[in-house]
């Protein structure tokens, strides 16, 4: 797959990226539904190989249910063990993107995939010189995690903001990608705030697709729909309400 940077995309794009999250049997179903591809950690994966068995059975269930991209995390105590764990999943398939923790063995790990034609993405970023390291190292996409500035009272999305400001004309720049998005209200900020795309549970992305005002218009619309099935005039339409 051809890698572009967050420029070459806007001009192509229609608005931010939503990678999913969870259980493969759970994110079936939301595959058709606009997504960009699938996102894991190592939490993830540690549940998920506890039901699935092996990380490799697991990254290839994945692969099953969608010809999107899929980034597997992974972890290594140097940069040459990081690529060689890293070839076992790409030589899978070139849906494949690598998830490393922000580390200098990281940042080593980065400029080999970039030259590999491999994409990647720096998780774990906290601060705006990691995300600006993390850039320079040659890596796709950089993560800036949101909620836990909430858990120590500080603002969510402020460090998007930064690096989305710093990045600002830079005609390559990696993708800003919003990381630890639990909720819609944090979903809703890191998009306002000028995140290329953000990874989410697919349940947030369900309540994402709810709003009040949705329901009450469209059981409004429903009900009109139905005067004119009952009246004979949706005749030759497969419907039955």
């Amino acid at each position: 797959m051809k890698i572009t940077n967050a420029n070459e995309n806007k001009n192509n794009s229609i608005g931010p990226d939503i990678w999913l999250a969870g259980d493969p049997e759970d994110l079936k179903k939301w595959m058709n539904k606009g997504v960009k591809g699938i996102v894991t950690n190592t939490i993830v994966l540690k549940d998920m190989t506890d039901k699935y068995g092996s990380i490799i059975d697991l990254t290839k269930r994945y692969l099953d249910i969608t010809e999107k991209k899929i980034a597997i995390e992974i972890d290594g105590h140097s940069t040459n063990e990081l690529l060689d764990i890293g070839e076992a999943f790409t030589k899978l398939s070139d849906q494949i993107i690598l998830k490393i923790p922000m580390s200098e063995h990281a940042l080593g790990a980065f400029g080999e995939l970039k030259k590999a034609n491999i994409e990647t993405f720096c998780t774990t970023i906290f601060t705006l010189n990691q995300a600006v390291l993390a850039a320079n190292s040659g890596v796709t996409h950089v993560l800036p995690f949101c909620e836990p500035f909430l858990d120590v009272n500080k603002d969510s999305t402020e460090l998007i903001r930064e690096i989305k400001t710093t990045f600002e004309g830079w005609k390559n720049r990696p993708y800003i990608t919003a990381a630890l998005v639990r909720s819609v209200a944090t979903a809703h900020k890191a998009i306002l705030d000028g995140a290329d795309g953000i990874i989410i549970f697919w349940p947030v992305f369900e309540e994402m697709i709810k709003s009040k005002l949705t329901d009450e218009w469209n059981k409004t619309f429903l009900d009109y729909w139905n005067d004119i099935y009952k009246s004979g005039n949706l005749e030759g339409l497969n419907y039955k309400p």
